[in-house]
This record gives structure tokens, sequence and C-alpha cells, in this order.
């Protein structure tokens, strides 16, 4: 008994650091995506709603300023009843972003596992709408679980014990388009699908807008409609790209949305666009993807942070695009 006590400290002591590093908890991160699922579905973030308020002060159109007061008073009664904002809770899908040096008890499979449970358990108490069906047979098991749901996409960076959890449930049903554009095309090739977009998604009001357009430029075909969702669903109302010529642009098409007539859910007004955000992949020379997106008037997203300790820190922004995620170069340095 006593050996076996010994075999085991010395086995312990003498692992070196890099595999004694504590791992994070699956009941941590079990509880942690719980209460973000709630948080995103109950709670407008801030930013958002600085974003709407503000559409509502300059909103001339009738019917669009009701609606804007109406969402505006959706937003504070759902917070004070602790109710989802909305009847169509939309799609969960989630985000995980590690840390280089982060290490989850079970491994990335039963990190999954994790997520898809919480998915299943918040959709029956907060409760959310089970929208996730079989595309042809319509089946669906009520719980937002199924092949392919809810999506989990991962990022990385090269420093860190941690692991940012972030849930988006995505709404905005029919407010998704792509289309392949030439070079030649241009800016004003950019600035016109820009608008058959908008114009498409409002006419019909299946977008429910106003919303974040985000806009995915380049990549190959699925790398342009990742980066376009991920802009519309991963960053902030006011923040910007940093190269300039690009946030540039970002202000002209946010601009050129609310100039077309169309204002909330596609009645007369001026508010079609919260703010508009691109984000940019290098792509095949004889092509230029373009890929958009609308969020959703009830833009749901909420994150977390679990460090390696064990502690949790709750937000709603999910600084996913870094200078690590843009980076041009082979090697990092930084």
């Amino acid at each position: 008994m006593w050996l076996s006590f010994l075999q085991k400290n010395i086995i312990r002591n003498s692992i070196p650091g890099e595999f004694m590093k504590k791992q994070i908890s699956l009941k941590v991160i079990e509880k942690t995506a719980e209460i973000l699922m709630r948080k995103a579905a109950v709670e407008i973030p801030d930013d958002y709603l600085t974003g709407l308020k503000d559409a509502a002060k300059v909103e001339d159109g009738d019917l669009s300023s009701f609606v804007l007061d109406a969402m505006l008073e959706n937003y504070e009664a759902a917070k004070e009843d602790n109710r989802a904002m909305c009847g169509d809770t939309g799609c969960p899908r989630w985000y995980v972003k590690m840390g280089n040096e982060s290490s989850i008890e079970g491994g990335p499979v039963s990190l999954e596992t994790t997520l898809r449970r919480a998915t299943a358990a918040a959709t029956s108490s907060v409760p959310l709408r089970p929208n996730r069906v079989h595309p042809l047979w319509r089946t669906d098991f009520n719980n937002n679980v199924g092949i392919g749901a809810p999506e989990i996409e991962y990022g990385f960076e090269p420093h860190g014990d941690w692991i940012d959890l972030t849930t988006v449930h995505k709404g905005g049903l029919f407010g998704t388009d792509y289309r392949m554009l030439f070079p030649s095309d241009g800016i004003e090739g950019i600035k016109r699908f820009f608008l058959d977009s908008i114009v498409a998604f409002g006419k019909r009001g299946l977008a429910c807008q106003p919303a974040i357009i985000g806009i995915g430029l380049g990549g190959s075909k699925d790398t342009c409609m990742v980066l376009g969702k991920r802009a519309a669903c991963l960053r902030v109302v006011g923040d910007r790209n940093p190269d300039p010529k690009i946030a540039k642009l970002e202000d002209e098409l946010k601009e050129l949305g609310n100039s077309i007539g169309m204002g909330a859910m596609g009645f007369v007004g001026k508010s079609m666009v919260i703010d508009c955000n691109i984000e940019i992949g290098y792509c095949h020379t004889g092509g230029m993807q373009m890929s958009v997106h609308a969020f959703c008037l009830s833009s749901r997203r909420a994150v977390a942070r679990i460090h390696g300790d064990g502690s949790v820190q709750y937000r709603t922004n999910p600084n996913w695009f870094t200078d690590f995620q843009r980076r041009e170069t082979v090697e990092w340095n930084n």
C-alpha cells in the first residue's frame, strides 16, 4: 500500500508541467453553457440595444417607428420576465475559442457532447422553440439537437489556458445570399450586390430587419459564407475592420442600406441596417466571392471565458476577430 502511494507520487512529481496542467471541468462547461443559452435568449446585448435606440431616434416612417418602439418595449419585458425575447428563438450554434495552453476534461469529443447536452437542456428549461428538424422528413427531437446541430465552430489563440464559449441563436432565416463576382466588378459591384440582397431581404420581411449585416469577401465559397456569418454574429455594433479602406466601405454600405426607403420589417422607413461588418479572406486570382448575411432584429449572443482554474467571466463581445485570426503571414511571432 505504501509502495503504491510512493510510486504514484514519484510519477506525479516527475511528469513535466506540460502534462500536469489543470483541465477545465466538463461540469463547469455544461453549467456555463446553459447559463449562456438563457442569456442569449433573454438579454439583448448592450451594443445592439444602443444601435437600435439610435435607429429609433431618426426613423420617421410610421410603421417602422411603431415596430422599433415595440421591439424596445419587448426587450425590457423579456428581461423583466426572464423569458425569451422572441417566439422564434432561432437556431442555437456555438463558437469555441481555445487558448493554446488550454486543456479540457475528456478532450474535444467530450466538449462537443457537453455542448449538445447543454443545448438540449436549455431548450426545455428556458424554454426555446425546438426549431431543428430533418430537412426531408421534418423529424425533430424537441431539443434543437440532431445531425449537424447545433453547429460548433472552433478558433485558436497562441496564448492562454482558457476557452471562450459563444452561443448565437441565429435568426433571419431568409437573410442570406451569395454571388461570385469578377475582380473587375470592384467596389461598385460589391455595392450592387449588397443593394440587391438588402432589397430582397426587406421586401419580403423575412430577414427580420433591422439587423447587423455581415459580409464575407473572398476565400472559397464555403469560407466566404463562414466569414459573412461570423461578421454578422461575432462583431459588435460600432466595431470597425482594422483596414481603414475596408472600415470606410463598412460605413458606406451601412449608409447605403439605410437609404433605400425600407425600414423595420420591410415597412417604409430608413432603418434597415444597424451596422455593417466586413471580413475578408484571400481568394482565387480569377474571382471575388461575396456573401451577405442578416443577423436578426433579436441579435442573440452571449459569451463566457472559462479559465484554467475554473473561474468564469461573462460578456457579450465575442472578440473573435483578433490580429491572430486575421494574420497574413506564415509564422506568428507576436
